[in-house]
């Protein structure tokens, strides 16, 4: 080989590397931030996207970030997105759709949320929400009641409940204490109610359960618990507490019960919603999906261990019995 081929064979084989980059860097970037963990929900975002023909590491660029259960981290984790100036961002819970809306007025935001948009401020209108927010509503935090009934329907001599809530943030915290309460008064129960913030705040929070004796447990939304679910699940099983969830993944952990949206369906209908916006849509067009879908599954197994007998009407009415 002549060295005038061999330098510039050398030449042609460095340049690839620039190239790959800026194949790469052409490629729409996704922000994802989270207060929890990303994990759980990381797939169900992808199947949505790829349901748009968008494909993590092929056609786009996926920027995972999670304050692991810590609010306090959210603000600098959303500033440090925008400033990668991604194509959109999509956010999984009330504070961190909040930290994200905070870092920017015009990149477009797809949230998915348990709460109510509107309420929470996000956007004007569940139809056309206008600015740069809209997403997906899966409306968890308005479902004490629900819960606490089906507790009740599970332990009908139990006298005294607990709710267990994270106090950030503090409207969440409020809704999810009236609708206890006044469930509560409706069936004629006394309520206990105990706050974490912690994994180690958790650990608290049984222990202090257990010197109030309480007969069972409703544990609140937020993500926090969801990134704690398996904690959750043990400290339950450990104390004997019959308790309720807010999603089937906590049921999945050995939990008992667990009633609430499939927020897997709802992940993936936000990664169709973020596909549309990298498509060219705009986010205020794109009206709040609700959903109004809502499960309840049942462990049996978890309920043999803790020595409880699921009544045939609960067994009925459950979506799905986990054997």
């Amino acid at each position: 080989m002549r060295r005038r081929d061999f330098v510039a064979g050398l030449g042609s084989a460095a340049a690839w590397p620039v190239v790959a980059r800026a194949q790469q860097a052409v490629m729409p970037v996704v922000g994802v931030l989270r207060a929890g963990t990303n994990a759980p929900n990381a797939l169900a975002l992808r199947k949505g996207l790829s349901e748009m023909g968008l494909v993590e590491g092929r056609n786009i660029v996926i920027e995972y970030r999670s304050a692991e259960g810590y609010f306090d981290r959210l603000p600098a984790l959303a500033a440090e997105l925008v400033r990668g100036r991604p194509a959109v961002i999509y956010t999984g819970g009330v504070p961190a759709t909040s930290a994200a809306k905070a870092a920017t007025a015009t990149i477009p935001i797809v949230f998915a949320i348990g709460d109510d948009p509107l309420e929470a401020g996000f956007v004007t209108s569940f139809n056309r929400p206008e600015g740069n927010v809209t997403g997906i509503s899966f409306m968890d935090v308005h479902l004490t009641a629900k819960r606490l009934g089906l507790l009740h329907e599970l332990l009908p001599a139990a006298l005294r409940f607990a709710v267990l809530v994270n106090p950030n943030p503090p409207r969440i915290a409020e809704t999810v204490t009236a609708d206890a309460q006044t469930a509560a008064s409706i069936l004629g129960r006394q309520i206990e109610f105990f706050a974490a913030t912690t994994s180690g705040e958790i650990d608290a929070a049984f222990a202090s359960m257990m010197q109030k004796r309480v007969d069972a447990l409703l544990i609140g939304p937020g993500p926090l618990f969801t990134s704690r679910r398996a904690q959750l699940a043990t400290l339950a099983a450990r104390h004997v507490l019959p308790s309720i969830h807010v999603t089937r993944e906590y049921v999945e952990a050995t939990g008992l019960m667990s009633y609430g949206s499939n927020i897997a369906d709802a992940n993936r209908q936000g990664g169709i919603y973020v596909g549309r916006i990298l498509k060219g849509e705009k986010p205020g067009d794109l009206p709040v999906v609700q959903s109004t879908r809502f499960e309840f599954v049942i462990n049996l197994t978890t309920a043999k261990a803790l020595g409880v007998t699921i009544p045939e009407t609960l067994l009925a009415t459950a979506d799905e019995v986990i054997q």
